[in-house]
């Protein structure tokens, strides 16, 4: 960008007899991603604007990107539609087969005039045009804001006002909303916010795809209070589990309003988290639930929005709170609900278990005593759960002291601890069905023999979600001893197949929360993997064909495929030596299983490893580090 490019273009903002052609036109420059070609239609804007109109008025801003978000800048260039895009949109629309009326819900309390009129321009400059703008204005002291609405009652009619008497606060406003829609659909903005163009187009054409969704959500970014485009979250497919842990569906929301209806719109003495209420009480009514990756929303951040600061509304952190208490009673489920430590926003469920049903520890082995004895070491010392057995394949150990560690924990716990030996060629598989057949436990916990335990309820808090009927496999945030991450859940298609999210990263957030919440995620590590013995019978255990890699992921999505979820708890902290227990393979030889097996992988899971349902199509298939896809 050059040194002139790179301040920020201002001309005056909208007045008298032209503001409506205006704030149009600055809109539609927000899409207009091209450096060199923005910074001319700015020049040409203001001239333009100073010739119709010399009224004095203050100062708008238009877009430009900061160089921290010039990598989102770079995808924006090449990913958003452009002025043709949205032409070929418009003429689309018109041979839908399906062309429902989308109701844009939209309360609102004393906004800034800018951003309102913003706010609403946004809606009016919708591709598709069959939609109204409900708007109710919940009592705002403010007097520009009832000028300004009755400005757009008059500019054009599929713009509805209500205004309130007395101020309720954004439920019951967002209630008065939905009292002016006619529409089969509603969707929700804020009111100072921003669609995008083609925000509506997007949402009408998934429905002329499945007519049948009752829910749909897109990607989000935040916008300033200088039109800078920042933060894009680009987010998973219907994630329950994930659900519980964050409000991540968030904007764009599109809701069927049949079944709006039906739950009885928003509930007052949830503010701050009413739209989290609302959707937690709307998706118990319907499984029908599609995401569209692409970024339809742009959320305002300025010193009194939620997305500035978790600190500017403490008080939607406990509305979320009560909300997702209310979710579990309603469904049935007794836990507990507490925030994640340090990290507003993020919610655990900790759940009761209800029958502590035997665990079997199934490791398997091959020398390396010492490490091997270091696991049972901590398994014995550190886990508090009252009913486990740990079973030891030993696979062929030769070295000696292996012999002694076993006959130690022989002695030391002949009740919870058995040994049984297979000779055979290394095929984590096969040992493992073996192991299943001698465990007699109703949870089986696959370990890894270099896993070392940390936290002492490890073994209760996967249980908590295993014995779930809806879960099928649960995985554990895993260490290395220097403390960076070696697995925080997989990612599909990572080098062709799959990869742990964050490999070799230190400890950190993740990507909107990723490594710190409790998500869903198409596959977990056979290192430390749990599940009930008859979801394993299911799906008829692990693949014999897959001696060394992939087994556990294949594991995994023969349980999706079966329809349960697979879960990541981050509570839950081991370290992870990730030292080789296969004996001497000849490194050709590795390489060559390796590619067999990936081959394998792929030609199996084709479909899935393209587009992994718990990441998302703009993300990197590069590295496993969420990264934008340039």
């Amino acid at each position: 960008m050059a040194p002139q490019q790179q301040k920020l273009l201002k001309f005056p903002s909208y007045s008298s007899r032209f503001s409506h052609l205006f704030s149009r036109l600055k809109y539609l420059f927000i899409v207009f991603y091209d450096k060199g070609m923005r910074y001319a239609l700015a020049k040409l804007l203001k001239k333009l604007y100073h010739k119709l109109d010399n009224s004095p008025s203050p100062t708008g801003i238009l877009t430009t990107f900061s160089q921290n978000d010039e990598l989102y800048s770079r995808w924006l260039s090449k990913k958003f539609p452009r002025k043709a895009d949205l032409e070929k949109m418009a003429e689309t629309v018109e041979i839908f087969a399906y062309q429902p009326v989308i109701s844009v819900i939209m309360p609102v309390f004393n906004p800034p005039e800018r951003f309102l009129r913003e706010a609403i321009e946004s809606v009016l400059s919708q591709v598709y045009p069959y939609w109204e703008l409900c708007i109710a204005d919940d009592a705002s002291t403010q007097p520009d804001v009832r000028s300004v609405l009755e400005e757009y009652i008059s500019k054009d009619a599929r713009v509805k006002v209500v205004f309130r008497t007395e101020n309720g606060h954004i439920s019951r406003a967002s209630n008065s909303a939905l009292e002016l829609a006619s529409g089969e659909f509603v969707a929700l903005l804020d009111h100072d916010d921003l669609l995008t163009p083609d925000a509506l187009y997007e949402v009408a054409l998934l429905l002329n795809r499945h007519p049948d969704a009752d829910m749909i959500y897109s990607d989000e970014d935040k916008v300033d209070e200088h039109h800078r485009f920042r933060d894009p979250c680009f987010k998973p497919d219907w994630s329950p589990d994930s659900f519980l842990s964050q409000m991540y569906t968030c904007h764009l929301g599109t809701y069927r309003r049949s079944l709006v209806t039906a739950i009885g719109g928003f509930r007052a003495g949830y503010e701050g988290s009413q739209d989290y209420d609302f959707a937690l009480r709307f998706t118990e009514k319907t499984e029908k639930i599609f995401h569209i990756p692409k970024i339809l929303y742009h959320w305002r951040i300025h010193s009194q929005s939620a997305s500035s600061s978790s600190e500017v509304k403490p008080y939607a952190y406990i509305a979320a709170e009560k909300a997702l208490a209310d979710a579990l009673c309603r469904r049935g489920e007794n836990g507990i609900i507490s925030g994640v430590p340090r990290f507003s926003g993020l919610y655990s469920v900790r759940y009761k278990i209800e029958n502590y049903q035997l665990v079997s520890i199934i490791i398997s082995s091959k020398n390396l005593g010492k490490a091997l004895d270091k696991c049972l070491q901590s398994i014995f010392t550190k886990s508090v759960y009252p009913n486990y057995e740990v079973v030891v394949i030993d696979n062929g150990s030769t070295e000696e002291y292996t012999a002694q560690v076993i006959n130690k924990w022989n002695t030391k716990e002949p009740h919870r601890f058995r040994c049984y030996q297979i000779d055979t060629p290394f095929n984590f598989s096969k040992i493992n069905n073996y192991a299943v057949s001698k465990a007699k436990g109703e949870y089986l916990l696959f370990l890894s023999s270099d896993i070392e335990v940390i936290t002492y309820d490890w073994i209760d808090a996967m249980v908590e979600q295993a014995q779930r009927p809806s879960i099928g496999a649960v995985g554990a945030l895993l260490l290395y001893p220097d403390n960076t991450i070696q697995h925080a859940g997989i990612v599909l298609g990572i080098d062709g197949v799959a990869s742990h999210s964050y490999k070799h990263f230190p400890y950190t957030l993740g990507y909107f929360g990723q490594v710190v919440s409790i998500k869903n995620c198409s596959a977990v590590t056979g290192a430390c993997l749990m599940c009930r013995r008859e979801v394993y019978e299911s799906v008829k255990g692990f693949e014999e064909e897959l001696a060394v890699a992939y087994n556990d992921v294949d594991f995994c999505l023969k349980l999706v495929k079966k329809g349960y979820r697979n879960v990541y708890l981050p509570h839950i902290v081991l370290y992870h030596h990730e030292l080789t227990s296969r004996g001497g393979e000849d490194t050709h030889k590795q390489l060559t299983l390796l590619a067999k097996e990936a081959e394998y992988m792929q030609n199996k899971w084709k479909q899935i490893l393209k587009n992994d349902p718990y990441y998302n199509p703009n993300l990197t298939r590069n590295t496993a580090d969420y990264n934008i896809d340039i």
